[in-house]
């Protein structure tokens, strides 16, 4: 099985330093959702790895969550694409839990469930605590410059190996045409 875990917000949607707390706020980057269509076509199992520390926090809650899930999910429907799982922390920095990113546990229980070993599984994520448990685990740490990718790419520190690219469809493009990039 061919399996690819992405972060959300800064990803595959604009990210807000206020949170995205409400299906109107969730706008998805341009190009995003016809990346998750291609992988879709070369048999991936797209899954989404979030911390949502927006309910923890008490800025909206799970039928909200719900809603922009929802409108995430018929926004890639529209396009040929499909998001097969999401996966969510809904605890704060401070909860001090272990499925938190950069914990390992979401990306451990992504593996559990889809009886997989994460090893060279491609991670997508615009931070650093994106990319710390998909190197802890063995998986590629891949960063997009969207989102705050770039500043996290200034700030350096990142996992040895971790790919670098402008966004998702260009991670996309190259995941699924390595030879014809190099």
């Amino acid at each position: 099985m061919k399996l690819i875990i992405l972060d959300r917000d800064g990803v595959i949607n604009h990210d807000s330093d206020q949170f995205i707390k409400s299906a109107a706020e969730w706008q998805p980057i341009p190009g995003s959702l016809e990346a998750i269509a291609r992988l879709n076509q070369a048999d991936y199992r797209v899954v989404v790895a979030t911390n949502q520390s927006g309910i923890g926090r008490g800025l909206f809650d799970m039928p909200t969550l719900n809603a922009i899930h929802d409108k995430m999910h018929k926004a890639c429907a529209q396009v040929g694409a499909r998001i097969d799982a999401i996966f969510f922390c809904p605890h704060t920095a401070d909860s001090r839990c272990h499925c938190r990113k950069p914990e390992t546990g979401m990306l451990e229980e992504i593996a559990l469930r889809f009886n997989t070993s994460l090893t060279g599984v491609p991670v997508v994520g615009d931070s650093l605590r994106d990319l710390l448990p998909a190197a802890a685990l063995g998986a590629r740490p891949c960063l997009v410059l969207t989102g705050k990718g770039t500043k996290t790419q200034a700030a350096g520190n990142l996992p040895e190996g971790t790919l670098v690219f402008c966004d998702l469809a260009a991670l996309v493009a190259r995941l699924l045409n390595p030879v014809a990039q190099d």
